[in-house]
This record gives structure tokens, C-alpha cells and sequence, in this order.
């Protein structure tokens, strides 16, 4: 899966003009973090279709863009399993860039993992992922 990473100058409206465009588009947003870091806000969004998203975002002004391929994995819903997975990749000498939950059914907690990207293949072999 793709993550996009959208940098835009932090103002009223920034979020409105992204998700309209790709709801605009029929691109549906599966997760998001949004955030501000000082006149920054910054979007992290998954899409069912990250190649219409990104070619169309490109047409807004101002925005910085970045793709990049995320861990999506399945974990049970209770307290220490996030610990766990992190310290597997603490273990391993994997640096995060990102990390949040993408959707809950029952007693599952599926969690986007953004690993630094001289990192991924480390994350794939310590959590186990297979190709």
C-alpha cells in the first residue's frame, strides 16, 4: 500500500481543498493523519487509488507531495501489542516515520507503518511480511 504525504503552508481551508479534490475524483480516503509542525500542516492519507491522487494533486498550488510504500498489519486489539511490534523493530534498528491506525473490526487493530526507506526491508523481515 502507498502512503501520500501531502506538505502544505498551514491555513483554513488547506485540508478542505485536498479532500474535496480527491472526493471530486471518486478517490476514496481510507486513513489519514493531519497534523501541524510550526506554519506546516501535513497530510498523511491513504487512498484506494493512489496513482489518480497523486497525479491530480500535483495540480494544486503549494503543495509538496511524497509517495511512499507503508506496513499495513493486523493486530489484536489489547494493550502491550503496539509495544510489542515497535520493539521488534527497535530491535532490528528500524527508524519509524510514521505510525497509525487505519481501521478496527472487533478484536483487530489494522496499523499503517511507515519504516525510513533505507529501513523498509528490515521492517518487512522483522515483522515477518512476506512479499
Amino acid at each position: 500500500m502507498k502512503e501520500i504525504t501531502i506538505r502544505a503552508v498551514n491555513k483554513v481551508g488547506a485540508l478542505a481543498d485536498v479532500a474535496e479534490l480527491l472526493g471530486g475524483l471518486g478517490v476514496n480516503i481510507e486513513a489519514i493523519s493531519a497534523y501541524s509542525a510550526e506554519n506546516e500542516a501535513i497530510f498523511r492519507i491513504l487512498t484506494n487509488d493512489s496513482k489518480t491522487a497523486m497525479k491530480h494533486l500535483m495540480k494544486l498550488p503549494g503543495l509538496r507531495l511524497s509517495e511512499a510504500d507503508i506496513i499495513v498489519l493486523e493486530m489484536q486489539n489489547r494493550p502491550g501489542e503496539l509495544g510489542k511490534i515497535t520493539r521488534k523493530l527497535s530491535n532490528k534498528g528500524v527508524n519509524l516515520e510514521s505510525v497509525y491506525i487505519v481501521g478496527k473490526l472487533s478484536d483487530i487493530t489494522h496499523v499503517a507503518i511507515k519504516p525510513s526507506s533505507d529501513s523498509f526491508q528490515k521492517a518487512k523481515d522483522a515483522l515477518g511480511v512476506k512479499p
